[in-house]
């Protein structure tokens, strides 16, 4: 499963509309500002999660985007299936079932391939937006868009060493 650039739009103008859920429509301005998304490429996602019954728009001066359902009913699995199709390596499910019936040469690799599917798919079917909003890497975020960014980027930072750090093991 690869999350296109798209999907990853997607799923962070979601959590910001989640995150913001109690205050009604949010202007697409807001969105791609706060989520540092592209706005013209964002009014298109938006069309189609709202095509998908997943957001609803609002027409006016206090006019917007806003969940059409609570976070706790809208899954991770619906907008990556939305956007980016299904969630199989390659294919869908029955795909790989088909494969896995029809290939016997190489049924124990198509046979791993849905493992994979149907362990990513059961996690992102059990995740909401909620929770990963709700939690303390997803609650509303502190501090301004500076702030934030001057964060990550001392955050980016730090991975490198601690990824490719030559430390001794003991």
């Amino acid at each position: 499963m690869k999350i296109s650039q798209k999907g990853l739009y997607a799923l962070q103008a979601m959590m910001m509309l989640a995150r913001r859920y109690s205050q009604g429509a949010i202007r697409i301005r807001d969105i791609a500002y706060e989520e540092d998304l592209p706005e013209k490429f964002l009014e298109l996602i938006l069309l189609e999660m709202k095509n998908a019954r997943m957001v609803e728009s609002v027409r006016g001066a206090k006019g917007g985007y806003a969940l059409r359902r609570p976070p706790s009913e809208i899954h991770l699995s619906e907008i990556i299936r939305l956007i980016d199709g299904p969630l199989a390596p390659f294919g869908d499910a029955d795909q790989l079932r088909s494969l896995i019936n029809k290939d016997p040469a190489h049924r124990a690799l198509y046979k791993v391939f849905l493992d994979v599917r149907d362990a990513a798919a059961k996690i992102l079917e059990n995740t909401t937006l909620a929770d990963i909003v709700s939690g303390p890497q997803g609650g509303a975020a502190k501090g301004t868009k500076r702030q934030r960014k001057s964060k990550e980027k001392e955050a980016a930072s730090i991975l490198p060493m601690v990824v490719h750090g030559t430390g001794s093991k003991g």
